[in-house]
């Protein structure tokens, strides 16, 4: 399991590394009992009960057998996927291409009722324009060196745009200036994106902000992350995390009401999206 930067992340670590401890307790082992018992180092007992390392599914098993709980290995086994789910690396979601983590992405939003977005980097997926999603993906798979599937990606990434017209979905979404001023694709693309903006800034399912470069900042900017009910995706360079830790939640929840307190709406934030246009001229 990558070392993760999210406290959610690591205090998930740390509560399966404590629950395996309690169980040697409970067996009323030491840690070099156990680790005879399992066939190995006592010094890997040491890290994982530390959280230092993440133990296998087969480490999992050898614990709990050593103390007489075979009964509780298939909890623990799901709980330490869990917590490997905290922190995914791009390069291992997209694995075997981009396609499908923007299916498991159409999926979340399909069963969200509201999704607060933040963007301080590029459009958020279900804002992006065919001619822009290929530029933005076509760039990230040369960077990651992953498989190029790049047009069925697109497709799948395109589809999400679906639920800003049907059903009860609501998007919130602050977007920096500076998103608007950076050029993904070639003058045209971006010429069309920023069209899409004011088009689908009108529907009654979106509520658009924009975070002008002259605004007195309350908030720093912040990577890009997206707030559901229960969680919030935050998208770094190297990795997707999920935020699920009740405090960690609150911090990005106040953050983002900050961020709404400085960007602009409605006639205002056209004037932004319409002076990018211009500036591509």
């Amino acid at each position: 399991m990558p070392t993760s930067p999210s406290s959610s992340a690591q205090a998930a670590r740390e509560a399966l590394a404590a629950r395996l401890q309690h169980l040697r307790r409970d067996a009323s082992l030491t840690g070099k009992e156990l680790s005879a018992r399992c066939g190995w180092h006592p010094a890997k007992t040491t890290r994982i009960q530390r959280a230092k390392i993440a133990p296998s599914d087969a480490d999992i098993r050898a614990w709990c057998a050593a103390c007489g709980a075979d009964g509780q290995a298939a909890d623990l086994i799901a709980t330490a996927r869990a917590v490997d789910s905290m922190y995914l690396e791009w390069r291992r979601l997209h694995s075997d291409g981009m396609r499908r983590v923007q299916e498991d992405w159409y999926t979340l939003h399909e069963q969200a009722g509201m999704c607060r977005t933040y963007v301080s980097n590029v459009v958020p997926g279900f804002f992006q324009t065919p001619a822009y999603a290929t530029a933005l993906m076509q760039s990230i798979t040369d960077f990651q060196g992953t498989p190029n599937d790049v047009a069925d990606a697109v497709a799948a990434r395109v589809a999400r745009s679906r639920f800003l017209y049907e059903g009860a979905h609501r998007f919130v979404v602050l977007m920096e200036e500076w998103v608007l001023r950076s050029r993904v694709g070639d003058p045209e693309t971006m010429a069309g994106q920023l069209d899409h903006l004011m088009t689908v800034m009108r529907l009654p399912s979106v509520s658009l902000g924009i975070i002008p470069f002259t605004a007195q900042r309350a908030v720093w900017p912040l990577e890009a992350f997206y707030a559901f009910d229960a969680r919030i995706l935050v998208e770094t360079l190297t990795a997707e995390i999920n935020v699920v830790q009740p405090r960690e939640l609150a911090d990005y929840r106040k953050a983002f009401a900050a961020l709404s307190k400085m960007a602009v709406y409605g006639d205002p934030a056209r004037s932004l999206i319409r002076a990018a246009i211009d500036a591509l001229n």
